[in-house]
C-alpha cells in the first residue's frame, strides 16, 4: 500500500506569529532603511529535525530525566515552549514552523505505538502526531526512519497530522508520480492587521538511502530519485505557481558524502542543492544530527546566497531563520536573512504537549520497566568497541541460535553460523540482578530485523578488513588513548564484531591489511577463502547500510523478526542471563602480534 498524496487528507494550518527584533538590511537598521526606501517586512521560520520519537525530556533507558555531558535537554515539549515564546514575541506577525524529518522512530515511546500497540491496529493517535499537532507545525518532511515500520503505519500517521507531510522525491514505482505531497505554498500575513501577504513555498525532500535501509518496506512500491535533481524539477514549478519565497525542508546533511556507494543518489546533498539549484532562499536540513546554526552557500548560477541551518537532534535545538522582505515593482525580494539555533535546555516543557501525550508516556514507562530476567553479574557495553565483551556476545549468541534453529534440516543446515553485531551503545548495562526491557532496549536501540546470508571465507575477511577501518593507526609502543582510539569519521554503528571465527585486528597496520589472524574457533586452522558460512546480520547492514562489502546478497533467512524482541524473548524464556552460557572471547586488538590490552 502506497500512501496517497494531496491536501484533502489533512488540514493545512495557517501560520501566524511574530517578530523579535528589528532586522538589519545590509548592515543598516530596518527603520532607517524603511525611511529611505520602500517599506520592509519580516518573516520568521522556525525549524526542528530528527526528533526521533522524543516528546518528554525523558531517558526511557535510564528511567530518568534526560541528561548528557553537555546538559542538553530533548523533546517536542521543550521545542513547543521556545516556539510559543517566539510566537508571542512576534505578536501575530508571520511565523512558520517546519520539521525536516525522522520523527516516528527512535525511543521506546515511538516503538511501543509501532510494535506493541500499533496505531494501524488500535486506531489510537500516534504520540508524535499528538505532540506535533499541539505545537501547530506548518509542514513536516518525511525522513528515512519514517519508513521503518512500513507504508501502512506511515500512511496512518500522516492522516493523523493537522498539517502536510512532504516528500517530493518519494515516487510511486508503478505510476512514476509523487507518492506524497511534494510541496505546499502557504499564503501568510506579514502583519496582524491590514498587512500584506506573502506566498511561501515549502519543498520537502526525503533521503534516497531509504531504498537501501528500508528495502523490505519500499522495494517495488517506491523509488527515490536524487534530492538535487528533484529540487531542480520542483523549484521552478513552485515559482511559476506563485511562490514568492522558496524554502526547502531536506532530510539530508550538507557534507556531500554518503554512507553507501554510488549506486544511489547522494545521502547528504543539502549544500549541493543550494549551490546547483537556482531560486532557493533557504534550506532547513537534518539527518546528520549536527548543529549548524547558520551557513551560507553561493548558488553558482545566480550568485545568490542560500541560507542553511541544521538544529541538531532529538529536540535539543530549534533553528530560527529571520528574513527581511520588500516589495519592489510588485515582486517580493529578500533583502536580508540570517539564522541561529536556540538551546531547549533554557526553557521548561510545554504543559499542553505533556498533557497530550501523558497517558502514552506512562504506558511506555510501565512497559519498559518490566523485568525479563536476572543477570548473574553486571554486563557493560562501555568497552565493546575495543574489547570482546559478554554483552555484545549476548546479541551474537541469540542471533546465531535463532538462525541455526531456523535453518536446521535445510540445505544450509550443515554450514557453520557466524553472527555480526555492532556496539550501538557505549552506556548500556545489564545490572547484576533484575534486567528490564529498558536495559535490553538500551543495548539494541534500533528497530532492526534479523536476516542471514551465505559468505565465503574470503568475503568474511574482506568484511572484517572494512570494519577494522574504524580504528586509528597506532604504532607499536605508542600510547593508547581509549577516548580517541577510533577514527572519528566512522560511527560506532558502522563497526561490526563477528562471532564464530577467531581473529586479530592489528591497528599498527594500514587499513585493508589489519586482519592478521583469521582461524576456525579454538584452532590454529586458517579460514579458507572458499569456505562457506551462514552469517546472521541485521536488515540495515544486509541491505547495504554502511557500504560493507559482500553483504548485499540473497538472504537464506528472513522472517522479519525484530532483533531487540528476540533478545527480550530469549531472556524471558531462560529467566537468567549468565555469560557462561554465551561468552566466547574470539577477537582482540594487537600491534605486531602483541595484544593492546
Amino acid at each position: 500500500m502506497t500512501p496517497s498524496s494531496g491536501p484533502s487528507r489533512r488540514h493545512v494550518l495557517a501560520a501566524a506569529a511574530a517578530a523579535a527584533s528589528a532586522p538589519l538590511i545590509a548592515g543598516v537598521p530596518a527603520e532607517a532603511a524603511q525611511a529611505a526606501g520602500p517599506k520592509t517586512w519580516d518573516l520568521t521560520v522556525l525549524g526542528t529535525s530528527d526528533t526521533h520519537g522524543n516528546v518528554h525530556n525523558w531517558d526511557y533507558y535510564r528511567d530518568a530525566e534526560f541528561d548528557d555531558a553537555n546538559h542538553n535537554d530533548v523533546g517536542v515539549a521543550k521545542l513547543a515552549t521556545l516556539v510559543n515564546q517566539i510566537r508571542a514575541e512576534r505578536a501575530g506577525r508571520a511565523t512558520l514552523v517546519l520539521d525536516a524529518g525522522d520523527t516516528i522512530q527512535g525511543t521506546p515511546l515511538a516503538t511501543y505505538y509501532a510494535k506493541q500497540e500499533p496505531i494501524t491496529s488500535t486506531g489510537e493517535t500516534h504520540p508524535m502526531a499528538n505532540a506535533m499537532n499541539v505545537l501547530r507545525y506548518d509542514a513536516v518532511t518525511l525522513g528515512n526512519h519514517e519508513f521503518n515500520y512500513g507504508l501502512p503505519l506511515l500512511a496512518t500517521w500522516i492522516r493523523q497530522l493537522g498539517f502536510p507531510a512532504l516528500a517530493a522525491n518519494a515516487v510511486n514505482a508503478a505510476t512514476g508520480k509523487p507518492a506524497f505531497l511534494p510541496y505546499v505554498i502557504k499564503e501568510v500575513a506579514l502583519a496582524a492587521r491590514r498587512g500584506p501577504t506573502i506566498r511561501v513555498g515549502i519543498l520537502g525532500l526525503t533521503n534516497p538511502g531509504t531504498a537501501i535501509w528500508d528495502k523490505g518496506n519500499v522495494e517495488g512500491k517506491l523509488v527515490f530519485p536524487g534530492m538535487v535533481e528533484t529540487a531542480r524539477k520542483w523549484v521552478p514549478i513552485m515559482r511559476a505557481r506563485g511562490a514568492d519565497i522558496v524554502l526547502i525542508s531536506a532530510h539530508g546533511g550538507d557534507s556531500g558524502t554518503s554512507s553507501y556507494g554510488p549506486e544511489l543518489p547522494n545521502e547528504n546533498p543539502s549544500a549541493l542543492i543550494a549551490e546547483q539549484v537556482p531560486g532557493i532562499d533557504a534550506i532547513l536540513f537534518g539527518h546528520a544530527h549536527r548543529e549548524v546554526p547558520q551557513r551560507f552557500v553561493t548558488n553558482t548560477a545566480t550568485g545568490a546566497q542560500v541560507l542553511l541551518s541544521e538544529p541538531s537532534k532529538w529536540g535539543q535545538r530549534l533553528t530560527r531563520m529571520d528574513f527581511t522582505v520588500r516589495k519592489v515593482r510588485g515582486r517580493w525580494t529578500v533583502v536580508d536573512k540570517r539564522a541561529t539555533t536556540l538551546n531547549t535546555n533554557t526553557v521548561v516543557e510545554d504543559p499542553a504537549v505533556l498533557a497530550a501525550v501523558r497517558g502514552q508516556h506512562a504506558k511506555t514507562v510501565a512497559y519498559v520497566n518490566q523485568v525479563v530476567a536476572r543477570s548473574t553479574v553486571e554486563l557493560s557495553a562501555a568497552e565493546s568497541r575495543y574489547r570482546d565483551t559478554p554483552i555484545l556476545d549476548f546479541i551474537n549468541h541469540v542471533q546465531t541460535e535463532v538462525v541455526r534453529t531456523a535453518l536446521a534440516g535445510t540445505g544450509y543446515g550443515d554450514l557453520p553460523v557466524l553472527s555480526i553485531a555492532a556496539p550501538f551503545s557505549r552506556t548500556a548495562v545489564f545490572p547484576a540482578g533484575d534486567v528490564k526491557i529498558r536495559d535490553v532496549a538500551g543495548l539494541y536501540v534500533f528497530d532492526n530485523t534479523l536476516e542471514a546470508v551465505v559468505l565465503t571465507g574470503a568475503q568474511v575477511r574482506a568484511y572484517l578488513e572494512y570494519s577494522a577501518k574504524y580504528f586509528r593507526t597506532l604504532a607499536p609502543g605508542a600510547p593508547v588513548d581509549l577516548a580517541v582510539i577510533e577514527d572519528p569519521s566512522v560511527p560506532d554503528y558502522n563497526y561490526d564484531v563477528f562471532s564464530g571465527v577467531d581473529y586479530d585486528i592489528d591497528i599498527s597496520r594500514p587499513v585493508g591489511q589489519r586482519i592478521t589472524r583469521l582461524v576456525l574457533p579454538g584452532t590454529d586452522t586458517p579460514v579458507a577463502d572458499d569456505a562457506r558460512f551462514v552469517v546472521a546480520v541485521n536488515n540495515y547492514r544486509r541491505s547495504g547500510g554502511g557500504n560493507f562489502p559482500g553483504i548485499v546478497t540473497t538472504q537464506v533467512y528472513n522472517e522479519q523478526q525484530e532483533i531487540r524482541q528476540l533478545l527480550i524473548d530469549w531472556a524471558q524464556a531462560r529467566g537468567v542471563i549468565d555469560p557462561a552460557d554465551f561468552f566466547q572471547p574470539n577477537w582482540k586488538l594487537v600491534r605486531e602480534g602483541v595484544p593492546v590490552f
